[in-house]
């Protein structure tokens, strides 16, 4: 299904109809957490990996069993530690009956917990990272491809740096999206407390089939996005090289690392899918708009002169959505 064929309006929220029985299933389970719910959404969809941060507690691991759970998928989790051996995630060759036998690793399933990915060296990193990159893994002699969809999401903790290993650029341009998890509001921490003192554990049902996701994501494909969307979607990432050209004269010299090319494809796929989940057949400025951090935060680095005035990624990114011209 391309963009150009006639799709009836409605067809796209049908389409989008079983992702929000996913939001309905998780929101059993997590209270509050909308745009996080929302994001794991976007990657399931566009079968990219996505990176959760946030401090401990704040349900990240719990959230993606849910989501396991209610799309029936085979669920995988790797705690991440210092001792940690690539052969421990994509798997090995061992000798035993008098002949090599292939151990697959954890990393062989359709959603991929890498919790605390920071905390093991970069070898590790990089098996887990080559392995989202190429969708298979070679051990010994054979090629192995990994299940479809396949999707890494990798979490870290952003206040412990003792004993951790922080992913290189490089690594982390191949997340989608770099996603902050933040505390909950006071209504919905109250909520979490009511929950938890009940000891009432909801029953989590499949609500998404495999053959419905790959129907949405035909679906997501023939989402309309204008010629003009996909010039904001390059003008905001080549601000991020040359703030100065693109007329925002107040951030030349605040950005030392800027955004590469699949930051531009980032925006356009993310907008896409956001415009899909709300049950419509065309991308707007505001769906780029609401991307835009997620995609950008980890994709940009702040200059030494941008910390000394305390302009994080985040400010950063807000400043270039402010002055960047609108479609």
């Amino acid at each position: 299904m391309t963009a150009s064929a006639a799709v009836p309006a409605t067809a796209y929220a049908d389409a989008a109809q079983p992702l929000r029985l996913v939001e309905a299933e998780i929101a059993k389970i997590l209270v509050g957490q909308r745009d996080l719910v929302r994001r794991l959404l976007i990657g399931l969809l566009t079968d990219s990996h996505l990176l959760l941060e946030g401090v401990p507690g704040l349900a990240k691991t719990t959230v993606v069993k849910t989501l396991a759970r209610a799309l029936s998928a085979k669920f995988s989790r790797i705690q991440f530690t210092p001792d940690l051996l690539p052969a421990d995630i994509v798997g090995t060759r061992i000798y035993a009956g008098g002949q090599f036998t292939t151990r697959l690793g954890p990393v062989f399933a359709q959603i991929v917990l890498a919790d605390e990915i920071n905390r093991a060296p970069a070898k590790v990193q990089s098996a887990l990272l080559e392995a989202m990159q190429e969708r298979q893994v070679t051990i010994g002699d054979e090629t192995f491809p990994l299940p479809r969809p396949f999707l890494v999401l990798a979490t870290q903790n952003p206040l412990e740096q003792e004993g951790t290993y922080p992913l290189p650029e490089a690594q982390t341009d191949r997340f989608l999206m770099k996603v902050r998890v933040d505390y909950p509001s006071a209504a919905d921490e109250r909520t979490v407390l009511d929950r938890a003192l009940s000891r009432e554990v909801p029953e989590i049902h499949q609500v998404l089939t495999m053959e419905a996701l790959a129907h949405a994501q035909r679906m997501m494909d023939a989402v309309h996005m204008d010629e003009r969307l996909k010039d904001y979607c390059v003008s905001l990432v080549r601000a991020t090289r040359d703030p100065k050209g693109a007329g925002i004269a107040s951030l030349a010299g605040m950005i030392d690392v800027p955004a590469s090319p699949r930051a531009t494809i980032a925006l356009a796929v993310g907008a896409r899918a956001q415009a899909f989940l709300e049950g419509r057949g065309f991308v707007t400025p505001q769906d780029v708009k609401t991307i835009a951090p997620d995609v950008l935060r980890h994709r940009i680095h702040p200059s030494y002169e941008a910390e000394a005035e305390s302009l994080s990624s985040d400010v950063l990114v807000q400043r270039l959505l402010e002055h960047v011209q609108v479609p």
